[in-house]
């Protein structure tokens, strides 16, 4: 039953990205510095959920091998990070619709087989907000990686003018800088960087949802962690700011800030000390460099720019929608 419901789906158009949810980080450590895992007091230790009720362990695994990983919350139906390794970038946007994970859902459950995660339902006809990648396309080192980003469970409602608008600008400025000043500390003729980004669910009451499904999170956050060419040192650069609508103009730069304010900020929204990296990557990387002019590849399509295939791939999850009365 459960492989007949999937292949049923598959024929209407439901795209799967085939990962695995597992009961630890250590199936796919080599995505974190050092291999440690961050630590989220209640939430994540020693790489395992504390709450299986709520959090589950994602090793994002497309065509065979792990592409990076990510820690969902089921509840608000939004990751609360994406752990990848930035190696360089292809550049390139790629033409594939957005995927779901069925190892997060109880595929014989009959009609309501998805209530632990987001569909591409929930964000029809939603102008205001598009779908967020935590790991950008634009900072995957081949085709096949930028395609696995784009997974339901690799992304969150941004607000549109947020998400192409001054988060876009420091993801490329972020970019620019992980080119330009980290290096593998064994070649530094590679580029290397150990990369978190994350989301904070809004925690308003009423909740501020999506489709009333959906947290759209109050805050965005990212931090990556590398060794510095030209200082010899492992060292770390964060970015952190609010999931808003920056359509009056009303968006401003996001400064780098250091790996311990973007802990000091988390403290505040989970009240509780974290810690992204373990010791060692504490020095901050005093760099910004400017981006290249280019348009962000991973930047959502405006709704009324799509494609007419566009259009039609995203049918079969209206019509899910439509059925589960969202």
């Amino acid at each position: 039953m459960h492989l007949f419901f999937v292949s049923v789906l598959l024929v209407f158009g439901f795209p799967f990205i085939m990962t695995d949810v597992v009961d630890s980080f250590e199936t796919c450590k080599g995505f974190f510095f050092k291999e440690k895992c961050p630590v989220f007091p209640g939430i994540l230790e020693n790489s395992v959920s504390k709450n299986q009720n709520q959090y589950r362990i994602i090793c994002q695994k497309y065509k065979n091998t792990y592409r990076y990983g990510t820690l969902y919350d089921i509840k608000n139906k939004i990751p609360l990070f994406s752990a990848y390794k930035y190696t360089g970038h292809t550049g390139k946007r790629p033409n594939v619709p957005w995927m779901m994970e069925p190892q997060l859902d109880d595929l014989n459950a009959g009609m309501s087989a998805f209530p632990n995660q987001a569909n591409n339902g929930d964000y029809v006809n939603k102008e205001h907000v598009n779908r967020g990648h935590l790991f950008p396309c634009c900072h995957a080192a081949d085709q096949d990686t930028a395609e696995s980003t784009f997974t339901l469970t690799n992304a969150v409602p941004q607000y549109t003018t947020f998400n192409g608008g001054s988060w876009s600008v420091m993801e490329q400025k972020v970019k620019s800088t992980m080119d330009s000043k980290c290096r593998d500390e064994k070649n530094e003729n590679n580029i290397l960087a150990y990369v978190l980004t994350g989301a904070v669910s809004n925690t308003r009451t009423p909740p501020h949802l999506l489709k009333n499904k959906v947290n759209i999170p109050s805050d965005m956050w990212t931090v990556f962690c590398c060794y510095n060419k030209e200082s010899k040192k492992w060292v770390s650069q964060a970015h952190w700011a609010e999931n808003k609508d920056e359509s009056k103009g009303d968006g401003k730069t996001i400064p780098p800030k250091t790996l311990g304010d973007l802990q000091t900020f988390l403290k505040s929204k989970y009240n509780k000390e974290n810690k992204l990296f373990p010791d060692g990557c504490s020095d901050y990387l005093d760099a910004d460099v400017s981006p290249p002019p280019v348009t962000d590849c991973c930047d959502e399509p405006d709704i009324e720019k799509q494609s007419w295939w566009s259009t039609v791939r995203n049918l079969p999850a209206t019509f899910w929608a439509w059925l589960r009365g969202y």
